[in-house]
């Protein structure tokens, strides 16, 4: 069982990769260690704002499945293979799969882990949360969307973080006005956190997605001004997706590479979309239908 005698998580044992048919294309970073370059400026035409929609929709749907599937004695293996069979079956291709050499097709971040958590033999509990971030990539394009699901009942103090890291997304996103700088996201969000005493992550961050997983554009979740000034234009696609924790914001990583705790084990709730600024607004672009 995957949890020390603090009750807090430790490595479990990984299955293999999951296989993706052939006929599938891959991202080009497939197989590489480092992606290609991006060269674009963050925005995209209508047409590939679609693909983008469409891949998103993929992504969105496999958390459907996921959450219909979360519940106590489940592994979060079994929660990756969901995810997986949802996305290859629309004919998309799971990002993170090979991505830098990340080795599943979703990220499954349990209770304390902040993000990308790794599926294994972990059993969730009564009164975990685990957090599983899905991206789907159709037709050269990435839509990009993780949601915090509830393992059965969990305690109110719990329950409220989970809900109020969702309003911190949404509030953020609704900040996302072409004129403004992207550090207003991470204004917001930090404003509406700490009302409540949350901690802010700081270093895991929104980006730039689309033609690439991860453009270089960073969205910070919190108040990082004047760093991160990059302007707010209609037709830009992004992430925005905090993680807010009951303690600290400070980290640590495991020695697999991937998996990042709070460093007090303070439990830790993200959400994110994946969004196109609009000079009305904005629109999400990971929503299932």
């Amino acid at each position: 069982m995957p949890f020390d005698a603090h009750g807090n998580l430790i490595p479990g044992s990984r299955p293999s990769p999951l296989t993706v048919p052939a006929h599938i294309a891959r991202p080009p970073y497939v197989g590489l260690q480092v992606p290609p370059a991006y060269t674009g400026n963050n925005t995209y035409t209508e047409a590939e704002i679609e693909l983008i929609r469409t891949a998103g929709r993929i992504a969105s749907q496999a958390l459907d499945a996921v959450g219909a599937a979360v519940a106590p004695g489940v592994t979060t293996a079994e929660l990756d293979r969901v995810a997986h069979d949802v996305v290859v079956a629309a004919g998309a291709y799971p990002s993170t799969l090979g991505y830098r050499g990340y080795p599943a097709s979703s990220c499954t971040s349990v209770n304390e882990v902040i993000c990308h958590g790794i599926p294994d033999d972990t059993v969730l509990r009564e009164g975990d949360i685990v957090n599983v971030d899905v991206t789907a990539y159709l037709d050269g394009f990435h839509g990009d969307t993780n949601r915090t699901f509830r393992v059965g009942q969990v305690s109110e103090e719990v329950d409220l973080l989970i809900e109020r890291t969702h309003e911190a997304m949404m509030r953020g996103i609704k900040a996302a006005k072409p004129g403004r700088a992207v550090n207003v996201i991470g204004r917001v969000i930090e404003t509406y956190a700490k009302r409540f005493g949350y901690g802010v992550v700081r270093d895991f961050t929104g980006h730039g997605v689309g033609s690439s997983f991860h453009t270089g554009l960073i969205i910070p979740h919190y108040d990082s001004a004047p760093s991160y000034g990059d302007l707010i234009v209609p037709g830009m696609v992004f992430t925005v997706e905090p993680m807010l924790t009951l303690g600290t914001h400070e980290w640590e990583q495991w020695d697999d590479g991937w998996t990042v705790t709070t460093r007090d084990k303070s439990v830790t709730a993200q959400f994110e979309h994946t969004i196109v600024v609009r000079e009305d607004g904005f629109e999400l672009l990971t929503v299932s239908e």
